[in-house]
């Protein structure tokens, strides 16, 4: 049986950081987004973070204007519920999110929230669905954190697959990648869309568009990365076609 279409989600954040860097007006991100979406991105995706070390304010207003989809990762505060439910974004990720990281480390803690903070994020996530948002958490591949995430109502979880993507021992790569396959399986079963990233890349790419119910793959340093040699459009083109040849 063919594998169903896979939505390719592409982060630009990084691109964002370079204008950030100096404070310039470049590089012009609708621009960045027209060849994303040219060469095949689905939806684009951005993290306005806490300390915006990337994407700025103006920035994310001016990227919905000019995308067709917008994934808009954010944390699970009032300040980020108030700007996504002003951006209207098709889609919300909420994040785990610290000022001292490099990068989004592992997925939200679900299994250890107090009821208070169930609560809240059941309010925050309801807030977003009535703007119409369709609206994802970022988890660890687990069935406590997908049954979680249904009950807080969400309508999609985001696996991580940073365990997977940095992981070089075969043995352990074998385990990650189960993990994840057993996870996407339960979660579509829950009746939950299932999406997937972080840290994935030209090398690993092939063995997670295998992994079954994936409905979206987002990925970003990688492809930045890669545009350094080859330009954006063709980074694009290059993981759209080991995606589409997993079958």
């Amino acid at each position: 049986m063919k594998k169903s279409y896979i939505r390719l989600g592409v982060n630009i954040d990084h691109i964002a950081f370079i204008k950030k860097a100096r404070e310039t007006n470049y590089p012009n991100l609708c621009r960045a987004v027209e060849i994303c979406e040219d060469a095949g991105a689905d939806v684009i995706t951005i993290h306005l973070r806490e300390d915006r070390r990337h994407i700025q304010d103006k920035d994310a207003y001016q990227i919905r204007q000019c995308c067709k989809e917008l994934n808009f990762e954010m944390a699970n505060t009032l300040e980020m519920v108030k700007i996504a439910k002003d951006l209207a974004p098709n889609y919300c990720c909420i994040v785990p999110e610290k000022r001292e990281e490099k990068t989004t480390e592992g997925g939200l803690n679900l299994s250890d929230l107090p009821t208070s903070s169930k609560t809240i994020f059941k309010d925050n996530i309801s807030l977003l669905k009535d703007t119409g948002i369709e609206v994802s958490l970022f988890i660890n591949p687990t069935r406590n954190d997908i049954e979680i995430s249904k009950e807080l109502g969400a309508q999609a979880v985001e696996l991580h697959t940073g365990s997977f993507s940095d992981t070089t021992d075969e043995n352990q790569l074998k385990i990650e990648f189960d993990k994840l396959s057993d996870s996407s399986i339960y979660a579509h079963d829950m009746g939950l869309k299932v999406n997937a990233g972080h840290g994935l890349n030209y090398m690993n790419i092939g063995k997670i568009a295998k992994l079954p119910h994936i409905n979206e793959l987002n990925i970003g340093h990688s492809i930045i990365a890669e545009s350094v040699y080859c330009g954006l459009k063709d980074a694009i083109i290059k993981i759209k076609r080991i995606i589409e040849s997993c079958d």
